[in-house]
């Protein structure tokens, strides 16, 4: 069976106007921003933290530190399943771009950054929850991943992605709390100094299924390392001010939603572990909702459950079955 499923893409400014689009997971990053009685403030502090970070990070000829603003792009993937018209909001990454305010170019940045999935969250907040259970010992489950990592290969390699971005996506995340990170001697001039993981995660595993590598770097002016998720070299496929569009975007966002980590008083030593109790740490001016961001996700999992993986399972599993 060699079904073809077809995707459209949406593009949305990310700025302090942003309102989220009813498909929009909620518990994104920059949705969690738009929300409530700050949401301009909100918007408008992370997008000045960000421009701020960038500045400090792309110095050379920057005496000033103003030569520089990112704008962000909200990139919403839906997905035709039947061919019917019928879409299924599948994929939301971010999409940077750097202004030079002293050339008035616009830099094309990297694609990804965030990434925001329903059926991510029906796999962690559902499945995995439902499967342990009962369970005296936690497991996963068999095929754990891999509809989903199909899917986002299969979007990755699709014209529709070629058409509308050059390089392949790059995603940052957080650290995990249960690891312990190892600085190394390599050291990148814009990603930092490298660190290596104790042990596997959960989460590595699971975007290895996405055809996606890791490597951990704490960059300049960051006070814990990353999770870089990419496809090829990271260090020789994108130029610094790519690479510096994700770190003070994503970098930024972390500070907000793990400031126990990222917005930490103490800079990651030589052997490194996250810790989510630490209460040495500052909080940025940005108000989240940590509690309610958990509670959604697993509504956003019944949801993708309800209608993806049911309605289309039998489409889905052959589909799986003879995908390469």
């Amino acid at each position: 069976m060699n079904k073809e499923f077809t995707f459209s893409i949406k593009s949305l400014r990310l700025d302090e106007n942003y309102h989220p689009s009813n498909s929009t997971r909620i518990t994104t990053n920059f949705a969690n921003l738009a929300r409530g009685e700050s949401r301009q403030a909100n918007l408008r502090n992370a997008l000045q933290m960000i421009d701020n970070s960038f500045n400090a990070l792309a110095h050379w000829d920057n005496p000033a530190g103003d030569r520089y603003s990112v704008e962000l792009e909200i990139v919403s993937v839906d997905m035709d399943i039947e061919g019917s018209g019928e879409t299924f909001p599948s994929i939301e990454v971010l999409k940077t771009y750097v202004l030079d305010n002293k050339t008035g170019e616009r830099i094309e940045g990297i694609v990804g950054n965030n990434f925001s999935s329903y059926v991510r969250d029906y796999d962690f907040s559902v499945l995995l929850l439902d499967h342990n259970k009962d369970q005296p010992q936690f497991s996963i489950p068999d095929n754990f991943g891999d509809l989903h990592g199909k899917l986002f290969k299969y979007f990755v390699n699709s014209e529709t992605y070629k058409n509308n971005f050059k390089k392949p996506p790059v995603i940052c995340l957080s650290v995990s709390d249960n690891k312990t990170y190892h600085k190394t001697e390599n050291q990148h001039p814009v990603l930092g100094f490298e660190y290596l993981p104790n042990e596997s995660s959960l989460t590595e595993q699971y975007f290895k299924k996405m055809g996606l590598q890791v490597r951990y770097f704490m960059p300049p002016n960051s006070v814990a390392p990353f999770a870089f998720y990419f496809f090829g070299d990271l260090l020789n496929d994108y130029s610094n001010l790519e690479l510096i569009s994700t770190i003070s975007t994503m970098g930024t966002f972390q500070r907000i939603y793990r400031p126990e980590i990222y917005n930490a008083n103490a800079v990651a030593g030589a052997c490194y572990k996250p810790n989510l109790k630490n209460l040495d740490h500052s909080i940025t001016q940005i108000v989240y909702d940590r509690e309610e961001r958990s509670r959604l996700a697993k509504e956003q999992g019944k949801f993708a459950e309800e209608n993806f993986i049911k309605p289309y399972q039998t489409i889905l599993e052959q589909w799986s079955a003879s995908y390469a």
